[in-house]
């Protein structure tokens, strides 16, 4: 049996994966976020959060900013696969926005507005495609709190990685306006995708995502 660990984006919930189907002899276990600790850095949740992996070398996948949570748990244990979707790599492959955004602190001057206006989260984690979907997407963007945006937007402008980890598998949509293709290198492209793919391209990742983790 080939254990799957699936974890979802930014202020997103496990039902980002509804539509993704696996294999019989797949069990996916579908994750969420915790509360973070005020001062933790993310390696300090990954390690917190790697208590939540029941099953040894695991396959793992996260979309955008839990990509970055899983590369994070992939230090601490031993994976089969580890699979990032709509994600980064590394802090190289940050567009110009972020890259200042480090640099200049001004993050922590970022106003926190999305917490009680959706429509501004929603923009903010998936970018501006997703308008006209703002309705059907408020059942994903469910983690809100202010303490864990807070958190979320600081560890990801701060993300220290400034190497790829070897063998990360790495799938990116064309359109993707969060993480521009453009900063992005070594990926599997997926035309048309942007960063809310994995709830419009469901059949695209049912079909070659076991090929994925069954390939050498």
């Amino acid at each position: 049996m080939i254990h799957v660990y699936l974890m979802p984006g930014m202020s997103a919930n496990s039902l980002i994966f509804e539509r993704i189907k696996f294999p019989n002899n797949y069990t996916p276990h579908l994750l969420d976020w915790i509360d973070p600790v005020k001062s933790e850095s993310i390696k300090e949740y990954a390690i917190r959060f790697s208590k939540l992996i029941k099953h040894k070398n695991p396959v793992l996948i996260g979309v955008s900013f839990g990509g970055i949570l899983v590369q994070e748990i992939s230090k601490f244990i031993k994976v089969k696969k580890l699979i990032i979707i709509s994600s980064v790599k590394s802090n190289s492959e940050f567009p110009p926005h972020m890259k200042f955004g480090r640099i200049t602190k001004t993050y922590k001057i970022l106003p926190l507005k999305w917490i009680n206006d959706f429509e501004s989260l929603a923009l903010f984690v998936l970018g501006p495609l997703v308008e006209k979907r703002l309705k059907l997407y408020k059942k994903y963007l469910t983690v809100r709190d202010e303490n864990y945006l807070s958190w979320s937007v600081r560890e990801l402008i701060l993300w220290d990685q400034i190497k790829p980890l070897n063998n990360t598998i790495h799938i990116h949509g064309t359109n993707d306006k969060i993480f521009p293709i453009l900063f992005i290198k070594n990926y599997i492209k997926l035309d048309g995708g942007d960063h809310a793919m994995i709830l419009k391209k469901s059949d695209w990742f049912n079909k070659e995502i076991p090929k994925l983790i069954e390939g050498d």
